[in-house]
């Protein structure tokens, strides 16, 4: 393999999700369908897959739960996985130290919550340097509800977070973006 600084980061893609009181699965054909696109693009170029599971003592975010585990809509052979307790895959879970390691510069950012850890992750990303491709459409989450009441739908979480990501955290990328700014690896 060639040398590419790229890795796609598959955050939170799992079935302790499922669980919770807030999933609903409206979006769920339509993400799966990109992030799977995501990743079998990556994989067709030879980027590193790097699937990052949330574990804590929540008992739906547990190793022993069984739910710590990809979603059953997705086909993953991740080339590198990690655990993290925090918002950022890039505290404490040892990733960092594997895009080190393996010459990453750039990654592009997938998951669950697009507002929660895909965000949070990003632009922890961003101020250690590494460029971000930030992959809304392979971000998945739910409607959530404001103190004043006010929901705020899927679709304003999405646009605010490329708001405040665009241009100063990530490019804000659609799939075929994203993996077009990648450079294909050859085999050494």
């Amino acid at each position: 393999m060639s040398h590419s600084d790229t890795a796609l980061l598959v955050i939170d893609a799992q079935e302790s999700f499922r669980q919770r009181p807030y999933w609903r699965a409206d979006d769920l054909p339509t993400f799966t369908n990109r992030l799977q696109a995501l990743i079998d693009g990556a994989k067709a170029k030879g980027i590193p897959v790097v699937q990052i599971f949330h574990v804590d003592d929540d008992p739906h975010f547990s190793l022993e739960s069984g739910y710590v585990r990809k979603l059953d809509e997705i086909s993953l052979e991740a080339d590198a996985v990690f655990h993290k307790a925090r918002h950022s895959a890039l505290v404490g879970s040892g990733l960092d130290v594997w895009l080190v390691a393996n010459g990453i510069r750039k990654v592009i950012v997938s998951g669950i919550r697009t507002e929660q850890c895909c965000e949070t992750t990003t632009r922890h990303a961003s101020d250690l340097g590494y460029d971000v491709d930030y992959v809304t459409e392979a971000t998945l989450t739910f409607p959530m509800t404001h103190a004043s009441g006010t929901v705020f739908s899927v679709d304003d979480i999405k646009k605010r977070s490329e708001l405040v990501l665009s241009g100063r955290f990530a490019r804000i990328a659609t799939v075929e973006e994203a993996l077009a700014g990648a450079p294909i690896r050859s085999a050494a």
